[in-house]
C-alpha cells in the first residue's frame, strides 16, 4: 500500500485488509486498546513519533516494509 510519506491515517490502514493483518500480527495488543477507535484520524507519521519511544527501530522499519507490500 502507498503510505503517502506516512500521511496515511490509521483508519485507512485498518480499513485495508492486508495492512490490518500486518498490524494484527505485529502489534496484537493494539487491537485491545480502548483508544484505537479515536486513533483512526491520526496519521502514521504521528503514530511513529510516539511509537519510537516503545518500539525498536528495526521492528518499525520491518512493519513499514510489510505495510508497503500489503
Amino acid at each position: 500500500m502507498e503510505l503517502r510519506r506516512n500521511q496515511i491515517t490509521v483508519g485507512e490502514l485498518l480499513d485495508h485488509p492486508g495492512c490490518r493483518k500486518v498490524l494484527q500480527r505485529r502489534f496484537p495488543m493494539l487491537f485491545k486498546h480502548p483508544i484505537l477507535g479515536a486513533a483512526r484520524s491520526i496519521t502514521l507519521e504521528q503514530i511513529l513519533s510516539v511509537a519510537q519511544a516503545y518500539v525498536s527501530p528495526k521492528k518499525i522499519e520491518e512493519t513499514l516494509n510489510d505495510l508497503r507490500q500489503a
